[in-house]
């Protein structure tokens, strides 16, 4: 691993089927280029680590006479990472960034709904166990299943089982009190969109920030696990704009246009290319 190259791994993974992505691994390379130079060797080791001691709790606990089904697949997982290895989700300074950096998740024990769950997802997944996240609006969840059982998981609240009243009440607190629950919520999140949405909480914030060179380089991380996503298109666009570079922007909103679909998007990326046309006369 010593010569391991991050944006190399990742245009590699772009090309890849979304069901061929290994999530953890991924989500490492995402993160070690914003630290250059150092060694990811014991953060691959770790996810090993986690795996392996998954297995050892499965196999102990089918042993002690548990059933193999998913809620004791669901009791290994929460044993290794949230009671062994200490995981938990970051109450305190939960819009740090460092908290959907995995390699800093790792160093500190803590992080997001969907950093812990991509650390769920490898470990159960390392298994051969169907464990995937669901795209839950304002909070990542993760859900096992095990012929024809579903367990519903929050990890960042020590993989608490979720009912469909906590699912309701999710739903409600991040959409607003008329909002109801949607068959859509329970469709598993795709690898890809999974890696998406990790590094889109780091580039919202630092938006809010006014760092607008910091957000556009993590779009282009994000466009080398993601490359034929046309919404990073847009973003590009948009943030080349608030950089004053009207030429990398009208380039970016012209490829957008191109391929998004829906007309009202369309319509504002249109507003946005005229006014960046405009600047250059």
């Amino acid at each position: 691993m010593m010569d391991f190259d991050p944006k190399a791994y990742l245009e590699t993974a772009g090309k890849m089927p979304d069901s061929e992505l290994d999530v953890a691994p991924c989500a490492l390379a995402m993160a070690l280029i914003t630290h250059p130079g150092l060694s990811i060797d014991r953060y691959f080791h770790h996810l090993k680590t986690l795996a392996k001691d998954v297995k050892a709790r499965y196999a102990a606990l089918l042993d002690a006479g548990a059933k193999a089904d998913a809620p004791t697949q669901l009791a290994a997982l929460k044993h290794v990472i949230s009671d062994s290895h200490g995981y938990r989700g970051d109450h305190e300074r939960y819009d740090d960034l460092q908290n959907a950096d995995l390699i800093r998740v790792i160093d500190r024990g803590k992080g997001l709904p969907i950093s812990l769950a991509i650390l769920y997802i490898h470990a159960g997944r390392a298994q051969g166990w169907d464990v995937c996240g669901l795209n839950m609006p304002g909070h990542f969840i993760c859900r096992i299943e095990k012929d024809g059982q579903r367990v519903i998981f929050d990890p960042f609240y020590d993989a608490r089982v979720l009912g469909a009243a906590d699912l309701r009440f999710l739903v409600k607190k991040n959409l607003g009190p008329h909002a109801e629950l949607s068959a859509g919520y329970y469709q598993p999140c795709a690898n890809r969109e999974t890696l998406l949405r990790l590094q889109n909480n780091i580039k919202f914030r630092l938006i809010e920030a006014e760092d607008y060179q910091g957000a556009l380089d993590i779009v282009q991380v994000m466009k080398l696990v993601g490359p034929l996503d046309h919404r990073l298109l847009l973003d590009e666009g948009v943030l080349y704009a608030k950089l004053e570079q009207p030429k990398a922007s009208i380039a970016a909103l012209e490829r957008y246009i191109e391929r998004a679909t829906d007309p009202h998007d369309r319509h504002d990326a249109e507003l946005l290319l005229r006014q960046m046309r405009e600047t250059l006369h």
